[in-house]
């Protein structure tokens, strides 16, 4: 087994990086590639945070968002980012990786 130098690291995955081929959403293929290679890094025993963008899902909205209130555009955003790491979260999961998704919003 190869050893990293790092023992943790942070991780930034712009949503847009979730879209692969596609114009908007999240490509399942995609999503799956990017958890191999996360999951390879934690074989390695390094510990990891995520932290990940809403671009893929917000961009497009964010044209039609033109004049609405900066504070409803921007829990908009941050709900995107929710959305993409649950997906994150769920294909992590599916993996077999145990992960835990952490936002400021509060969402039960």
């Amino acid at each position: 087994m190869t050893q990293s130098a790092y023992k943790r690291i942070m991780l930034k995955i712009s949503g847009e990086a979730l879209m692969g081929e596609d114009p908007f959403g999240i490509n399942q293929h995609t999503i799956s590639n990017i958890v191999h290679e996360i999951k390879e890094a934690l074989d390695l025993k390094i510990q990891m945070g995520i932290v990940i963008g809403g671009g893929n899902i917000f961009r497009g909205v964010a044209l039609g968002a033109a004049g609405m209130d900066r504070a409803t555009a921007d829990y908009m955003g941050m709900m995107a980012t929710v959305m993409n790491a649950l997906a994150l979260q769920d294909a992590m999961k599916h993996a077999g990786i145990v992960a835990r998704v952490q936002s400021a919003l509060n969402i039960e």
